[in-house]
């Protein structure tokens, strides 16, 4: 079995419109929520085997936030390709990932991550800033992970009560 956990980065911040998209850092709400839910994937007890992130600062510094929550103390692996990526390219990182991991964290962007909950899941909610879609695929192999093998666990973000579907 394999567990994807589908994070998009907390709130950004706008004030400096001169400011490049990749360079926004997070907003006060932003540096609220990441902690929020670290704190919530704490609490479950989740802790990846490996974090991917998109290295855009706000991207970037959510991963830190949430790392560090969950107790995460190996390198975060930062890929340019995360930005502005592809559902084909979030995909083929995935598919990549050693299988004596079980348990990634992959924190980037919209639409791309919605666009990936839908490849997997026929998921149609709009994944909210520091939302986490955790998806469970009943394989071997991250080589195997696809719609047939996955199942939505948990819809969360920091306006929302943690809803389980496990059960």
């Amino acid at each position: 079995m394999k567990k994807v956990y589908l994070i998009r980065h907390a709130k950004s911040s706008w004030k400096d419109s001169l400011q490049s998209d990749f360079e926004r850092p997070l907003s006060k709400r932003g540096k609220a929520d990441a902690p929020l839910m670290g704190a919530k994937l704490k609490g479950k007890k989740i802790v990846p085997d490996i974090i991917y992130s998109s290295p855009a600062v706000r991207a970037k510094t959510t991963a830190e936030i949430i790392a560090k929550k969950v107790g995460f103390e190996k390198e975060i692996v930062f890929k340019k390709d995360i930005y502005e990526a592809s559902v084909s390219t979030l995909h083929k990182i995935l598919t990549k990932i050693a299988d004596k991991k079980s348990v990634a964290f992959l924190f980037g962007h919209n639409p791309s991550l919605n666009e990936l909950a839908e490849k997997y899941l026929n998921f149609n909610e709009n994944i909210p800033t520091c939302g986490v879609v955790e998806i469970e695929f009943d394989c071997d192999s991250w080589a195997d992970i696809g719609a047939e093998s996955a199942r939505l666990v948990l819809f969360d973000y920091p306006k929302k009560d943690s809803v389980s579907l496990k059960n």
